[in-house]
Protein backbone atom coordinates (compact mmCIF):
# COMPACT_ATOMS: atom_id res chain seq x y z
CA UNK A 1 0.00 0.00 0.00
CA UNK A 2 1.53 3.42 -0.72
CA UNK A 3 0.42 6.71 1.65
CA UNK A 4 -0.67 9.26 -0.45
CA UNK A 5 -0.16 12.45 1.98
CA UNK A 6 -1.57 15.80 0.78
CA UNK A 7 0.52 18.62 1.22
CA UNK A 8 0.65 22.40 0.25
CA UNK A 9 3.07 24.97 0.31
CA UNK A 10 3.32 28.75 -1.21
CA UNK A 11 6.11 29.79 -2.97
CA UNK A 12 7.00 33.55 -2.84
CA UNK A 13 9.50 35.65 -4.26
CA UNK A 14 10.06 38.82 -6.05
CA UNK A 15 9.00 38.53 -10.25
CA UNK A 16 11.25 36.86 -12.00
CA UNK A 17 13.16 35.64 -9.10
CA UNK A 18 12.13 31.84 -10.24
CA UNK A 19 8.74 30.97 -8.66
CA UNK A 20 7.55 28.92 -11.67
CA UNK A 21 10.89 27.10 -12.33
CA UNK A 22 11.46 26.11 -8.11
CA UNK A 23 7.23 25.30 -8.87
CA UNK A 24 8.50 22.61 -11.90
CA UNK A 25 11.18 21.48 -10.79
CA UNK A 26 9.08 20.42 -7.24
CA UNK A 27 6.88 18.99 -8.59
CA UNK A 28 9.19 17.20 -10.70
CA UNK A 29 10.99 16.05 -7.86
CA UNK A 30 8.14 15.16 -5.52
CA UNK A 31 5.92 13.52 -7.95
CA UNK A 32 3.53 16.98 -6.84
CA UNK A 33 0.64 18.40 -8.59
CA UNK A 34 1.30 21.95 -9.06
CA UNK A 35 -2.01 24.23 -8.84
CA UNK A 36 -1.18 28.16 -9.61
CA UNK A 37 -2.29 31.08 -7.80
CA UNK A 38 -4.58 31.18 -10.60
CA UNK A 39 -6.28 27.81 -10.42
CA UNK A 40 -6.71 27.87 -6.58
CA UNK A 41 -8.03 31.67 -7.07
CA UNK A 42 -10.52 30.67 -10.00
CA UNK A 43 -11.77 27.51 -7.90
CA UNK A 44 -12.11 29.20 -4.86
CA UNK A 45 -11.14 32.85 -3.82
CA UNK A 46 -11.92 35.84 -6.25
CA UNK A 47 -8.64 37.83 -6.33
CA UNK A 48 -5.36 38.68 -8.29
CA UNK A 49 -2.43 36.68 -9.46
CA UNK A 50 0.37 36.78 -6.89
CA UNK A 51 -1.89 35.39 -3.45
CA UNK A 52 -1.52 36.69 -1.08
CA UNK A 53 -0.55 39.86 -1.45
CA UNK A 54 -1.95 41.15 2.29
CA UNK A 55 -2.08 40.05 5.36
CA UNK A 56 -5.80 39.65 5.36
CA UNK A 57 -5.80 37.33 2.07
CA UNK A 58 -3.06 35.40 3.80
CA UNK A 59 -5.54 34.77 6.75
CA UNK A 60 -8.17 33.83 3.88
CA UNK A 61 -6.22 31.30 2.78
CA UNK A 62 -4.60 30.04 5.76
CA UNK A 63 -8.83 29.56 6.94
CA UNK A 64 -9.38 28.12 3.37
CA UNK A 65 -6.38 25.60 3.17
CA UNK A 66 -3.80 24.14 6.10
CA UNK A 67 -0.37 25.69 4.36
CA UNK A 68 2.32 23.50 5.23
CA UNK A 69 5.12 25.94 4.27
CA UNK A 70 6.13 28.89 2.73
CA UNK A 71 8.85 28.73 0.45
CA UNK A 72 10.31 32.53 -0.02
CA UNK A 73 13.08 32.57 -2.90
CA UNK A 74 14.98 35.92 -1.46
CA UNK A 75 16.98 37.22 -4.83
CA UNK A 76 18.41 40.67 -4.73
CA UNK A 77 16.47 43.34 -6.68
CA UNK A 78 19.45 44.18 -8.80
CA UNK A 79 19.73 40.41 -10.09
CA UNK A 80 16.28 40.40 -10.87
CA UNK A 81 16.41 43.86 -12.67
CA UNK A 82 19.39 42.69 -14.46
CA UNK A 83 17.33 39.31 -15.63
CA UNK A 84 14.17 41.40 -16.11
CA UNK A 85 15.63 43.91 -18.46
CA UNK A 86 17.46 41.40 -20.35
CA UNK A 87 14.23 38.95 -21.44
CA UNK A 88 13.56 38.74 -25.26
CA UNK A 89 10.22 37.03 -26.51
CA UNK A 90 9.00 35.75 -29.43
CA UNK A 91 5.68 36.37 -29.42
CA UNK A 92 4.04 33.72 -31.50
CA UNK A 93 5.52 30.72 -29.68
CA UNK A 94 6.87 32.25 -26.70
CA UNK A 95 10.10 31.43 -26.70
CA UNK A 96 12.13 33.38 -24.48
CA UNK A 97 15.83 34.44 -24.51
CA UNK A 98 18.26 36.69 -22.19
CA UNK A 99 20.77 38.87 -23.58
CA UNK A 100 23.15 38.18 -20.42
CA UNK A 101 22.88 34.64 -20.13
CA UNK A 102 20.53 32.77 -23.17
CA UNK A 103 20.77 35.22 -26.26
CA UNK A 104 19.47 34.42 -29.54
CA UNK A 105 21.95 33.67 -32.36
CA UNK A 106 21.36 37.14 -33.94
CA UNK A 107 20.93 39.51 -31.57
CA UNK A 108 16.86 40.81 -31.93
CA UNK A 109 16.09 37.73 -33.92
CA UNK A 110 14.45 34.57 -33.21
CA UNK A 111 16.57 31.15 -33.71
CA UNK A 112 13.59 29.22 -34.97
CA UNK A 113 12.10 31.33 -37.28
CA UNK A 114 14.29 34.43 -37.63
CA UNK A 115 11.03 36.68 -36.71
CA UNK A 116 11.80 39.82 -34.31
CA UNK A 117 11.94 39.58 -30.97
CA UNK A 118 9.50 41.79 -28.17
CA UNK A 119 10.37 42.95 -24.91
CA UNK A 120 7.28 42.69 -22.67
CA UNK A 121 6.11 46.52 -21.13
CA UNK A 122 6.89 45.52 -18.11
CA UNK A 123 10.05 44.28 -18.43
CA UNK A 124 11.60 47.53 -19.12
CA UNK A 125 13.92 49.35 -16.25
CA UNK A 126 11.06 51.62 -15.18
CA UNK A 127 8.65 49.65 -14.84
CA UNK A 128 10.54 46.64 -13.19
CA UNK A 129 11.50 48.56 -10.69
CA UNK A 130 8.03 49.89 -10.13
CA UNK A 131 7.14 46.44 -9.69
CA UNK A 132 10.39 45.24 -7.49
CA UNK A 133 9.53 48.18 -5.03
CA UNK A 134 5.61 47.20 -4.51
CA UNK A 135 6.55 44.12 -4.19
CA UNK A 136 8.80 44.67 -1.07
CA UNK A 137 6.36 46.88 0.25
CA UNK A 138 3.22 44.79 -0.03
CA UNK A 139 5.21 41.45 0.97
CA UNK A 140 7.05 42.14 3.81
CA UNK A 141 4.12 41.90 6.49
CA UNK A 142 2.95 38.65 4.11
CA UNK A 143 6.77 37.47 4.81
CA UNK A 144 6.67 38.38 8.48
CA UNK A 145 2.23 36.91 9.21
CA UNK A 146 4.12 33.62 7.89
CA UNK A 147 7.14 33.85 9.75
CA UNK A 148 5.42 34.17 13.07
CA UNK A 149 3.30 31.05 12.49
CA UNK A 150 6.58 28.78 11.48
CA UNK A 151 6.20 27.89 8.24
CA UNK A 152 8.04 30.54 6.23
CA UNK A 153 11.60 28.78 4.82
CA UNK A 154 14.12 31.78 3.25
CA UNK A 155 16.48 30.64 0.43
CA UNK A 156 18.83 33.22 -0.30
CA UNK A 157 20.69 33.38 -3.72
CA UNK A 158 21.41 34.84 -7.36
CA UNK A 159 20.65 31.87 -9.98
CA UNK A 160 17.47 29.19 -9.12
CA UNK A 161 20.49 26.65 -9.51
CA UNK A 162 22.01 27.37 -6.64
CA UNK A 163 19.09 28.30 -4.89
CA UNK A 164 17.38 24.88 -5.90
CA UNK A 165 19.99 21.88 -4.09
CA UNK A 166 18.76 23.86 -0.83
CA UNK A 167 15.01 23.98 -1.29
CA UNK A 168 15.04 20.65 -2.84
CA UNK A 169 17.17 19.76 0.96
CA UNK A 170 14.38 21.59 2.52
CA UNK A 171 11.25 19.65 1.22
CA UNK A 172 12.86 16.11 1.21
CA UNK A 173 13.06 16.63 5.15
CA UNK A 174 9.58 16.78 4.77
CA UNK A 175 8.04 14.93 2.33
CA UNK A 176 10.32 12.43 1.80
CA UNK A 177 11.00 10.69 -1.75
CA UNK A 178 7.68 11.33 -2.82
CA UNK A 179 4.20 9.57 -3.15
CA UNK A 180 2.40 12.30 -2.19
CA UNK A 181 -0.66 13.42 -3.69
CA UNK A 182 -0.34 16.98 -4.41
CA UNK A 183 0.55 20.17 -3.77
CA UNK A 184 -0.22 23.95 -4.31
CA UNK A 185 2.02 26.81 -4.70
CA UNK A 186 0.87 30.04 -5.31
Amino acid sequence: MVLRVLFRAIIMGPPGSGKGTVSDRIRKSFELKHLSSGDVLRANIKAKTGFPRTVRQAEALDEAYNIDTVVNLNVPFETIKERLTSRWIHLPSGRVYNTSFNPPKIPGLDDVTGEPLSQRNDDTPETVSKRLHAYKTQTEPVLEYYRSKGVLETFTGTETNKIWPHVHAFLSGKLGSGNHKAAGSV
